[in-house]
């Protein structure tokens, strides 16, 4: 709520969004705990990973936060869906997926998204 409270008149022609991987200290996690933790091990070891969307100036608009071990295209479609309107969504080829395009036709933006490089095998 605080978050979403510091969010004050976003320039939403353009939003991006992107993951960052923040590595825990080498005890955060192991302890009993009934709430989740979003920490997730990797080859980094414990580690967290942020996802995020920005406005056009830059200025966070949504984030939520899971274990590092999460891959983008996974936790997009519900960061996209939690999304104010906007013209036009940027996203890296990691987050390369139809099913993600079409989310982000449906909600009336034209997604801005690099495939994923086709691999020849020589022919």
């Amino acid at each position: 709520m605080v978050f979403n409270a510091l969010v004050v008149d976003p320039d939403l022609e353009w939003e991006f969004i992107d993951g960052s991987i923040v590595k825990a200290h080498q005890h955060s996690s192991g302890a009993a705990c009934e709430q989740e933790t979003a920490i997730g091990k990797s080859v980094a070891g414990n580690t967290s990973k942020i996802h995020m969307a920005v406005d056009a100036c830059g200025l966070p608009i949504h984030f939520s936060v899971t274990g590092g071990e999460v891959h983008d295209c996974k936790e997009a479609p519900k960061l996209v869906a939690e999304l104010p309107k906007g013209d036009y969504i940027v996203a890296d080829r990691g987050y390369d997926s139809e099913a993600l395009r079409l989310q982000i036709k449906d909600k009336g933006a034209v997604p801005v998204i690099p495939r994923k490089k086709e691999f020849n095998s020589g022919k």
